[in-house]
């Protein structure tokens, strides 16, 4: 046999017969219309009434596959079906490249993307419609002890001193497993108050969650755990969800398909908030990596299904990711925190600078990432035998900053996801000037509710004005009933130092040429006028 046609018909063969793992795409839901009609057969009361408190409106998306269309995947030659997506009407499967290609044949199947991009456009679909870097990077006056610098800086510890623990909130932890959160001392508190709700092991396809790997139990303590005078968890009063998305065996796309299956799983349940810290960018076969230019925000499986979590009313919060030092590109903030709708979580040193290993922004369109900072350089956790420690990572900055926003979310309960985003990002010590390192800096959750309180006011009739105090940029959200108004600004001698006519589709002021001090406000619309103060900082 000619060499080169030996060599030929080996690779032909090769990629004919080796495992290659994909994505399958149907053409519809058939019976979703009538589905619709009986929502709570697939989606719990308390996901029914996250959609209705933020005007959330039911769609085609939350329908389950057609399971017909399952059955015939599953039974197809040469196919496993690795996991399942309702939200993209999809199934993640592995097979030979002839095999999988050959599910475009049937007749609900609308396309097949590849892992390996290279693959999709050597063999496009017949039909179209309109190595990880792996981040495994109520008491009112709480004995934090080690751990009340990691809560201080943020001022949580005024929104706990008020009773806002995040009773009432529920968050869904997405990781890699929770060794001995069922048998060890930090843990106890949230079993003896009923603040485990289950869990799932998507990539076992079980629920054992509390053993596998060590990284979940540690993420964990910085929202839940509890040691008097060692740690105190920044939301201890929240209830938990515990998922293990992530195989610690292997670094394979079809751990961003599991990730979407447990934030599926979570809005269906009702949780308001996922804490992920985990990260995507490149996998054990380096055809399956993510590039740079990928990193535009909706691109990445993971990051659309971040995306889609947002839209239901959850607020998804992800690390930054470890790979700060790294050389460009490879050190910025990957999947799914790049996402359009994910708060990016980066990490500072107990004294607020930079820590040297936090991935760093923009995103590869521009976008600031990361969002926020939170402490992940020596953060007080629990380890797998019930033992206080320090350890670092944005993996523990970014629970650290969910277990806030859940405390801040019980404070403010009837604001939207998209308000809290935005409160918490308005509160940060950066938010003027945000840098490529600390994205929008380091929130003050007092601060946020502070703002956010006043949302009540607004819900009254009343224009919210905030942040107060202010730095240079003042927003000013308009009651319904309000089209145009006029601000002015006094000083103490009574001395307008600024007015201005302001539409409600003004989005905000600038006060930058306004001297730091106490100003008193009044806003005149037709015979409407409301008076208040601000501190410019």
């Amino acid at each position: 046999m000619n060499k080169l046609f030996f060599i030929v018909l080996f690779l032909l063969s090769f990629h004919g017969y080796s495992q290659e793992d994909a994505w399958v795409y149907f053409n519809d839901k058939p019976n979703a219309a009538v589905q619709l009609n009986t929502p709570l057969n697939f989606l719990t009361q308390r996901a029914l009434d996250r959609r209705t408190n933020q005007g959330i409106a039911l769609s085609e998306n939350d329908v389950p596959i057609h399971q017909p269309y399952i059955d015939g995947i599953t039974a197809a030659n040469g196919i496993t079906v690795k996991a399942k997506s309702k939200w993209f009407n999809c199934l993640h499967v592995r097979g030979s490249v002839n095999d999988i290609s050959a599910l475009t044949l049937l007749p609900y199947v609308n396309r097949v993307r590849f892992a390996d991009a290279s693959l999709n456009s050597k063999r496009p679909t017949p039909r179209t419609i309109n190595s990880v870097n792996k981040q495994l990077d109520v008491l009112i006056n709480f004995n934090y002890g080690n751990s009340n610098n990691q809560i201080q800086m943020l001022n949580g510890h005024l929104l706990h001193q008020a009773d806002y623990t995040g009773t009432g909130k529920i968050i869904a932890v997405l990781d890699s497993g929770f060794i001995n959160v069922n048998s060890t001392a930090p843990f106890q508190r949230l079993f003896d108050n009923n603040l485990i709700l289950g869990g799932y092991n998507f990539v076992s396809q079980n629920t054992n969650v509390y053993s596998l790997h060590n990284h979940g139990t540690m993420t964990l303590s910085c929202m839940g755990g509890y040691v008097d005078g060692e740690l105190v968890g920044t939301a201890p009063d929240a209830q938990y969800y515990l998922f293990v998305t992530e195989d610690i065996s292997q670094e394979n796309p079809v751990e961003e398909s599991y990730w979407v299956e447990a934030a599926e799983e979570a809005d269906r349940l009702g949780a308001d908030v996922i804490t992920t810290s985990l990260g995507y960018y490149k996998f054990d076969n380096p055809n399956y990596g993510h590039n740079y230019d990928e990193f535009t925000g909706d691109t990445a499986f993971a990051s659309k299904g971040a995306n889609i979590a947002f839209s239901k009313g959850i607020v998804v919060v992800a690390s930054a990711g470890n790979s700060g030092s790294s050389a460009e590109p490879l050190n910025h903030v990957a999947v799914p925190a790049e996402a359009l709708n994910v708060l990016a979580v980066g990490a500072v040193k107990f004294d607020e600078t930079y820590a040297t290993f936090s991935s760093v922004g923009p995103s590869f369109d521009g976008r600031i990432k990361p969002d926020v900072m939170a402490q992940g350089q020596a953060s007080v956790v629990a380890n797998t035998s019930g033992n206080i420690q320090t350890a670092s990572g944005t993996s523990f900055s970014c629970p650290i900053l969910a277990g806030m926003i859940a405390s801040f979310w019980g404070a403010v309960p009837n604001l939207t996801n998209q308000q809290i985003v935005n409160f918490v990002k308005q509160s940060a010590d950066r938010f003027a000037n945000p840098t490529n390192q600390f994205g929008y800096g380091i929130p003050d959750f007092q601060l946020a509710l502070t703002n956010a309180l006043s949302v009540n006011q607004n819900a009254t009739g009343r224009f919210l004005v905030y942040p107060n105090p202010v730095s240079d940029e003042l927003f000013i959200s308009f009651p319904a009933t309000f089209s145009e108004a006029k601000i002015s600004f006094y000083n103490a001698l009574g001395q307008i130092v600024l007015e201005k006519s302001i539409q409600k589709t003004d989005v905000s002021l600038s006060l930058e040429n306004i001297n730091s001090g106490i100003y008193y406000f009044k806003i005149n619309s037709n015979s409407f006028v409301q008076t208040g103060k601000i501190i410019k900082n």
